[in-house]
């Protein structure tokens, strides 16, 4: 039984077909608008988006990614960064975590609008992190933290399964 206001985060799905239909940049500001939105550590929003519309740069992204090719067919692709100076310059060393939490909190809500918008996007973690900080001419002190294809979906998946609730749940300790 889930409750009406979240049915949002229960029917997000990862959507790795796409339509070849442009998704124009207001939605794309807006999205990105709801990702900065998110939680982070002493609102410093230690993170960067890197909006990528170019068919080369996107193959290329595509191959850094373990040739998950999916990623190339997307209009349009994010890459969510996390900024460690803006998060270390207040929290030392720490920031280093926080930041990259601040560029997670970011991807949970791109998501989320994504679907809300009824499009599609998927969460790509697996690259190679040296080979796409090349291809995006990221600064050292930037660590790209995903990669999301985003479009018009041209799949429909159902949700995947999950563990139950029971079996994750811990009270008091471990």
């Amino acid at each position: 039984m889930n409750s009406k206001e979240l049915d949002l985060i229960f029917r997000r799905v990862s959507i790795r077909k796409f339509q070849q239909r442009e998704v124009d940049d207001k939605t794309i500001k807006l999205i990105l608008e709801a990702g900065n939105a998110a939680p982070s550590a002493g609102n410093l929003q230690a993170r960067d988006f890197i909006v990528v519309r170019d068919p080369k740069i996107k193959i290329e992204l595509a191959k850094a990614s373990l040739k998950q090719m999916f990623i190339a067919q997307a209009p349009v692709v994010v890459v969510v960064c996390a900024n460690y100076p803006r998060s270390m310059r207040v929290y030392g060393e720490r920031g280093r975590l926080y930041a990259e939490q601040d560029a997670t909190a970011a991807i949970e809500n791109i998501l989320l609008a994504v679907s809300a918008l009824n499009l599609g996007a998927c969460w790509v973690g697996a690259f190679y992190e040296e080979e796409v900080s090349r291809i995006l001419n990221l600064p050292e002190f930037v660590r790209p933290m995903a990669i999301i294809p985003i479009g018009h979906p041209a799949e429909q998946p159902s949700r995947r399964s999950r563990y139950p609730i029971e079996t994750l749940i811990h009270y008091e300790r471990w």
